[in-house]
């Protein structure tokens, strides 16, 4: 189990280089002089009065940095505004730069999204936009349709919804309906002008207007899915007043939508997804030898239900294949009780669930987020084998009691099985390993 150990770490290693923000952007975007093209669409920048550039989400900084380094001398021609989970100095004057709120919007949020509707108002059918979206732009940027809306009121919004029950698709179409940002409504508001939308996705292939809750793609939701997921998951009882009301009045404001004239002269690139991330693992895998095989069947399930399918599926591959690599990408769910205390995540959670089914078994399980965070957790995630419900039991902490009290990171940390690289700048979804020799 050993080298199967050092295999799943290298693995997981080499993804996370070789899916890097930097990588991607030297290769997808070109600078020559006054001109940049973008997947084989050309913008001349001396035709456009004004350049503004948008980054937002978790990638915000790296995103940004590399774009600039990238554009050379034509870096100078960019304005705007990068709003970021973490403090960040401004690479130029001419960038204002703001610390968002996340998971929770904080005051950092709603000055950012004041700022960014501020200068998009300006913009003619002589400017040109770009906007730099990755995940966990919803609580980054975020100002309600009714402006003046107090921040608390917006925090409770958020929270309202996130521990509603409802699934992250639902949650979504909410919160696009009630924002000024979101759900399309920045393509809105910087029309006339010429818009290319650069994305990192964390969201599901097809999906792309989840993700950060699409602020420059058509909305496919409605108004009256919103009424619908209120009614199905007692919205109204859990929301603040004032938001509420909406509801019962059946008055919230319709996004645009898929072929409205506002995205009209707007183009979208995606730059990486978690298929870049399972794909670079697949190359790594197999250079070292593995047979591999990837699996995103459980993309979005629960931890529990795909820990079993996973395991069931490696065991199978084991019969017939040697030295089996099984990768899957995306994310699993994890519910989480408002009383708990402990310390972990989604892909911490996994690894002990799979390790009660690996146990006695020679199969190696590494679950890890690419943005290099798990839940609320210092850590990307963990590592298990088919002895850590034995190595547990012997350090006095019982991997079913940590997973009751979701405190998975301090039995990780115990057995030095914690999977840490601190905060990537990058966030591709997660990538589940089992590797069976």
């Amino acid at each position: 189990m050993g080298i199967a150990r050092e295999d799943a770490i290298d693995i997981f290693a080499y993804a996370l280089k070789a899916s890097r923000v930097e990588l991607a952007i030297e290769s997808r975007i070109r600078f020559d002089g006054e001109s940049m093209e973008v997947d084989g669409h050309r913008y001349a920048l001396r035709q456009f009065e004004r350049c503004v550039l948008i980054a937002l989400g978790k990638a915000a900084s790296t995103m940004t940095l590399a774009f600039l380094r990238q554009a050379g001398k034509a870096a100078e021609r960019f304005e705007g505004v990068v709003v970021a989970p973490e403090p960040f100095d401004a690479p130029s004057w001419r960038l204002q730069v703001f610390h968002g709120g996340h998971p929770s919007p904080n005051i950092g949020s709603v000055q950012a999204a004041e700022a960014i509707l501020r200068i998009l108002a300006k913009l003619t059918e002589r400017d040109l936009v770009v906007f730099l979206i990755s995940g966990g732009g919803s609580s980054l940027v975020e100002q309600f349709l009714d402006i003046g809306t107090p921040l608390e009121v917006i925090a409770a919004t958020h929270k309202a919804l996130v521990e509603s029950g409802a699934p992250i698709a639902a949650i979504n179409a909410v919160r696009k309906h009630l924002s000024a940002v979101k759900g399309g409504r920045l393509a809105a508001a910087a029309a006339p002008a010429e818009q290319l939308t650069i994305l990192v996705s964390d969201v599901p292939p097809g999906e792309l207007d989840a993700l950060s809750s699409g602020p420059t793609m058509p909305d496919r939701s409605t108004a009256d899915d919103v009424y619908r997921i209120a009614e199905e998951y007692g919205l109204v009882q859990r929301l603040p007043a004032t938001v509420a009301a909406h509801l019962k009045a059946r008055s919230l404001r319709e996004t645009p939508k898929p072929g409205e004239t506002v995205f009209a002269r707007s183009r979208w690139s995606v730059l990486l997804d978690s298929s870049t991330l399972g794909a670079a693992a697949a190359r790594r895998a197999a250079e070292l030898g593995w047979h591999v095989v990837t699996d995103d069947t459980c993309d979005d399930w629960s931890a529990n239900r795909a820990a079993e399918y996973l395991v069931d599926r490696v065991q199978a591959l084991r019969r017939v294949h040697s030295k089996v690599c099984l990768l899957s990408a995306g994310e699993v769910t994890v519910a989480v009780p408002s009383s708990a205390t402990g310390k972990g995540g989604r892909n911490q959670q996994f690894a002990l669930l799979a390790c009660e089914l690996i146990a006695g078994h020679p199969i190696t399980v590494l679950s890890a987020g690419s943005d290099g965070v798990d839940g609320n957790s210092p850590a990307a995630g963990g590592i298990v084998d088919g002895e850590t419900l034995a190595r547990a039991a012997r350090e006095g902490y019982r991997v079913d009691r940590a997973l009751a009290a979701f405190d998975s990171h301090s039995l990780f940390v115990l057995l030095g099985d914690a999977i840490t690289t601190g905060r990537t700048g990058n966030n591709l979804r997660d990538l589940r390993m089992l590797l069976a020799p």
